[in-house]
């Protein structure tokens, strides 16, 4: 279901969550910040912390989260077929008039799923490091979900066979 379907209202829910979550991260990460030196996001320590989200609580979800990207985008590639539009990711990169068209159709087909992902990052954050980082949970969430599902989009897309119906006698 799209954000601007039956489901507005979870939407609404899940971005108050997000930025309740997002606004409760900022003390601690700017506390580790200034311990740090630095910004988390910028750091060694965001790559060396990548494993550890692997292995910790929370850990399928880089397994849901792109498997459920993945199906959106094959959802979406298989309508940009049938719509005759080009695959989505040579539309987005080669300079298609309709770039920011796509843009937002991407973005009301895997919203709730972009902020579940921010969400879950900064939640799973806590529980592994033991502070939530709004940087990273901002960059790890959407990489997981953006990038499966545009690719899935445009592969579909390329390598679907458009099915034309015939037109019907007297129509």
């Amino acid at each position: 279901m799209s954000a601007r379907g039956k489901g507005w209202w979870l939407t609404l829910v899940l971005a108050g969550l997000t930025v309740l979550v997002l606004a409760l991260s900022l003390p601690g990460a700017a506390r580790d910040a200034w311990e740090r030196g630095g910004i988390y996001l910028l750091s060694r320590d965001f790559l060396e912390d990548i494993p550890k989200r692997l292995s910790g609580p929370g850990r399928f979800r880089f397994v849901l989260q792109p498997a459920l990207a993945i199906a959106l985008g094959i959802g979406a590639g298989r309508a940009d077929r049938r719509a005759g539009r080009p695959p989505y990711l040579q539309a987005l990169l080669l300079g298609s008039a309709a770039r920011g068209e796509l843009v937002r159709s991407a973005f009301w087909e895997i919203a709730n799923l972009l902020m579940m992902g921010i969400l879950l990052d900064a939640v799973s954050q806590w529980l592994i490091l033991g502070v939530s980082h709004p940087g990273a949970a901002l960059v790890v969430g959407p990489v997981l979900i953006a990038t499966p599902y545009g690719v899935a989009r445009g592969l579909t897309n390329r390598f679907t066979a458009a099915k034309v119906r015939p037109p019907r006698p007297g129509s």
